[in-house]
């Protein structure tokens, strides 16, 4: 094996644990909320916000540090972003307020987006696209998968031995190896030209994505359309640039706007980023919902219901791996289709078999096995579909997008799912009245899949990237990330 291929190695693990890591710190977090508030003496409504502060701000900042990492550099915004996000924990570990910690976690979550949109694009240079990329893509979503139960584990024992403060020193320590790491193993890099910034698209997508990730998570319709309005104009900019840039003087256009034009005429990648966003609608809130029908129907403990998802997670990090094997053979459509099929099967199985007196081994474990099968195939094979056909200096706006779809697709499912079982549970606390108001949120996921099924019949099998990215050049990443 060569020592390009090695530090390759090297360097994916270092990315996928960036991935671990992200999904881990949010599962964590949760868990140690019920604590947090016993110790700072705030309620709910605050505790929320610190959640949602991190939701806000990852899901908002998304695209901007995507496009920020073409632009700067790769490796440089990576290690950043990791240096942010591990100061902004050491400041959440010693927050004595409420709203220090909220602050802490919005900072957290511009870190994490800069972190996971570099990582993905890291990534994209370090695997050119074929079968090396799909097995990496796997090993994200292996991590994913793991990531979410190992953090309700963590959570759990370090909440209950050390306190919730050690949940944010964890993340301090995990910082301290890897943002060293990365400046080893990713190279010196260079930065791009920054010629032409685009100002206004940053501004208008920037805060029109926070606004909407806001109402999302707050139900705020006032938010919402506000967000919308930016977002409208956000498009106007990108495709009227002679008449209304920012970005630079005398009314032309800027050398880089912050979505090329182009760049969003791709069929595939807009048909990609939606199915992303509908895999996570569906994925996200079931996570959730079976770990609440756990706890509140069936009796578990917190880090049991944690513990109920293990078997979902270990069926995902066999079946990741194997993903490129699978695409190789069906292709890339068939196998997103049969993705999504499983996912919907899964989700319908779940929810016709909740009960109020069930049983793990006899209501969960065999669906959620089927989901954990479903699961990285339509994880992988959107993001291969989003990706293929970015070029080099594409790959951090590709990923920003995709990452972006995948948040914004979690916190609308969340939102609409919680809502779906709250209104069918009403006021009746009783299990079966909860059990009634998981089926039913259940099954709006499973429609969510069936549409995205649907709609994978028509994802094309991508054409190869333009310019050098149909190449292989794993030393962009191993020696010159850009």
């Amino acid at each position: 094996m060569s020592g390009e291929r090695r530090g390759g190695g090297w360097a994916l693990a270092l990315l996928a644990s960036t991935q671990l890591l992200l999904i881990m710190d949010t599962a964590i977090v949760n868990v140690a909320l019920h604590s947090i508030g016993d110790d700072l003496g705030v309620g709910s409504a605050a505790l929320s916000w610190v959640a949602n502060a991190y939701l806000i701000a990852f899901g908002g900042l998304l695209l901007l540090a995507g496009r920020a990492a073409d632009l700067l550099g790769h490796r440089r915004l990576f290690a950043g972003g990791l240096s942010l996000l591990g100061g902004a924990s050491a400041v959440g570990a010693l927050a004595q307020s409420a709203g220090v910690l909220v602050a802490a976690r919005a900072v957290q979550g511009a870190g994490a987006a800069l972190a996971a949109a570099s990582a993905f694009a890291l990534l994209l240079l370090l695997f050119p696209e074929g079968s090396g990329r799909h097995r990496a893509l796997g090993v994200f979503a292996a991590m994913g998968g793991l990531g979410g139960v190992s953090g309700t584990v963590m959570g759990g024992v370090l909440t209950d031995l050390l306190g919730w403060r050690s949940t944010f020193w964890l993340n301090v320590g995990l910082v301290l190896l890897m943002a060293p790491a990365a400046l080893r193993l990713l190279g010196p890099g260079r930065r791009a030209p920054v010629a032409g910034f685009d100002l206004g698209g940053a501004v208008t997508a920037t805060g029109g994505l926070g606004l909407v990730a806001y109402a999302l998570v707050d139900r705020s319709l006032l938010a919402g359309a506000a967000g919308l309005a930016l977002l409208g104009l956000f498009a106007v900019l990108e495709t009227r640039p002679q008449a209304l840039r920012l970005g630079r003087a005398g009314g032309t256009p800027v050398a880089r706007p912050l979505v090329p034009p182009a760049l969003a005429k791709r069929r595939n990648l807009r048909l990609a980023n939606g199915l992303s966003a509908l895999a996570q609608t569906a994925l996200f809130p079931m996570f959730f919902l079976v770990s609440l029908y756990l706890q509140s129907v069936l009796g578990y403990t917190p880090l049991g219901g944690g513990l109920g998802l293990l078997p979902l997670s270990l069926a995902v990090v066999a079946v990741a791996p194997q993903t490129g094997r699978l695409i190789g053979r069906l292709g890339l459509p068939r196998t997103t289709t049969l993705g999504f099929a499983l996912l919907c099967g899964g989700m319908l199985w779940l929810a016709l078999g909740l009960s109020a007196d069930g049983t793990f081994s006899g209501t969960v474990l065999a669906p959620s096995l089927v989901l954990g099968v479903a699961l990285p195939l339509v994880v992988v094979t959107t993001n291969v579909a989003a990706t293929a056909e970015a070029a080099p200096e594409e790959t951090g706006l590709a990923s920003g997008l995709v990452n972006t779809s995948q948040q914004f697709g979690s916190v609308l499912g969340l939102a609409v799912l919680v809502a779906v079982a709250d209104a069918v549970t009403g006021t009746d606390a009783t299990a079966p009245a909860q059990t009634t108001g998981f089926r039913a949120a259940l099954l709006v996921g499973a429609a969510f899949a069936a549409s995205a099924a649907l709609l994978s019949l028509r994802l094309r099998p991508p054409s190869p990237a333009l310019g050098p990215a149909a190449t292989p050049r794993e030393d962009r990443v191993v020696g010159d990330p850009r």
